[in-house]
């Protein structure tokens, strides 16, 4: 489990084809690995992988076809990630509960400076459009955000300067694909309705 504040941006040095699948060495600048152990979990770019190999700033990750198929960002080689170490238990809560599986790939349709801060619109996938709320939670690669406006499959987000010097949304452009993640309570509710309302069928 993750909270969305992200912790370094990484580089990923080596993507090496393994059956379909990749093997990736990311170097990390800040991310701290003194307390990474092998099998621990790291969110790359909002998709958590498991660390099985370490030297000194850099961890190695495998990632399934299947994952690549689903994510977006994994694949080239001096690509910059954004990275979270798993929450432990002590941790503050700093952004929202995210579980590192990215739920579909949007598209950035807007992005642009409006003073203070910068204004970031995405087209969700359709079938991710009904878990977008106004004030509720989204992850974009990894970064925990509130949504501010939601029309149809589009919502808009504010990013603020902060955000943007810690993280790689500000190389975000019109036409780049994101990696989402929508609020896991909103997962479970949607869940709860349904199983509610096929009881009721029966």
């Amino acid at each position: 489990m993750f909270s969305g504040i992200i912790a370094d941006i990484g580089t990923i040095t080596c993507a090496e084809d393994r059956n379909g699948g990749l093997r990736l060495a990311v170097a990390t600048r800040a991310l701290g690995m003194d307390d990474v152990q092998l099998g621990d979990s790291i969110a790359v770019n909002g998709v958590c992988l498991t660390v099985i190999k370490k030297e000194a700033e850099v961890f190695t990750v495998e990632v399934s076809r299947e994952t690549l198929n689903c994510t977006i960002g994994l694949e080239a080689q001096g690509a910059r990630v954004n990275l979270e170490k798993a929450l432990r238990l002590s941790d503050r809560l700093g952004g929202h509960l995210v579980s590192g599986h990215v739920d579909g790939v949007g598209e950035v349709v807007a992005f642009n400076n409006i003073g203070e801060s910068w204004r970031l619109i995405v087209r969700a996938p359709q079938a991710l459009a009904k878990y977008i709320a106004v004030k509720g939670s989204i992850t974009i690669n990894g970064v925990s955000l509130t949504v501010n406006l939601v029309a149809g499959s589009e919502f808009e987000v504010n990013l603020i300067p902060h955000t943007l010097s810690v993280t790689t949304l500000s190389e975000l452009h019109v036409g780049a694909k994101v990696n989402l993640e929508i609020d896991l309570i909103a997962r479970y509710v949607e869940r709860m309705l349904s199983a509610e309302n096929q009881k009721d069928g029966a």
